[in-house]
């Protein structure tokens, strides 16, 4: 059976699916980044704290998916089955991935920025908002991409455990020993991939249009360069010829 015919086939079980994917990442993608902009400016702002909280952080990346996904219920007092679960884990791992991008981003802020906004009369608070996360904007989105594209492949493993989203594809065409639903599962998760970071992209630049505004004018620049160069090279290239043709027309003494 080709993909195409199975998927007309099943698009009744596979929409439903595709859409539980989707808050299933998308939803730990904002609760993420939500607790990680304070840890993350934590870290940045308190030096002590910076090796302790992204330590911690990096230690709950390593807990392998499959075991939060099962330890969970017991914590929550949720059911096996039920999709918080999952939402709850990969909260987590989107934390433990942006607790240090955020702090970086913020800390790539240089200091002569931050004088410039402190005698400008900013708070602290304002000189946060209005100057240190706008210029952390970039830094913050590349970690966000790379959480989403994580969240994405990660709510699969729990179709492990019972819970119905796009790894369920995996699971049956495993189970039945065919590729076709193994296909189409990897086909909707790269897709729903790629619109999350496409998603995050336009996001960040919508942020930050000030970004395009130096592209366009170090593209400028460039050019201005390069037309200049080009420009000395032809009048020291006419020079030179000039200089030869008149040693030639010199008459021999």
């Amino acid at each position: 059976m080709s993909v195409w015919r199975y998927f007309l086939d099943h698009q009744h079980e596979v929409w439903p699916w595709t859409w539980t994917t989707v808050w299933l990442a998308g939803l730990p993608l904002l609760a993420g980044l939500a607790l990680a902009l304070p840890l993350g400016w934590l870290a940045s702002r308190r030096r002590w704290s910076y090796a302790p909280l992204v330590s911690a952080a990096g230690v709950l990346y390593t807990i392998p998916s499959l075991v939060l996904f099962v330890v969970l219920p017991g914590v929550l007092g949720t059911g096996i089955l039920d999709p918080i679960n999952v939402a709850v884990a990969l909260t987590v791992y989107t934390v433990a991935l942006l607790v240090r991008v955020v702090a970086d981003g913020l800390n790539s802020v240089s200091p002569q920025t931050l004088a410039a906004a402190s005698a400008m009369g900013y708070t602290d608070r304002q000189r946060l908002f209005a100057v240190q996360l706008p210029i952390a904007v970039p830094v913050i989105g590349a970690g966000l991409r790379v959480a989403a594209v994580s969240n994405v492949s990660l709510v699969s493993v729990a179709s492990l455990i019972g819970v119905d989203q796009l790894g369920s594809l995996f699971v049956r065409g495993s189970q039945l020993d065919t590729l076709t639903p193994i296909i189409l599962g990897l086909v909707f998760v790269i897709a729903l991939a790629l619109i999350f970071d496409a998603l995050i992209l336009l996001g960040v630049r919508a942020l930050t249009p000030w970004a395009r505004s130096d592209r366009g004018a170090e593209r400028a620049q460039s050019r201005t360069m390069r037309t200049v160069r080009r420009q000395r090279a032809s009048i020291a290239g006419r020079a030179a010829t000039e200089e030869r043709n008149e040693r030639g027309a010199e008459p021999w003494g």
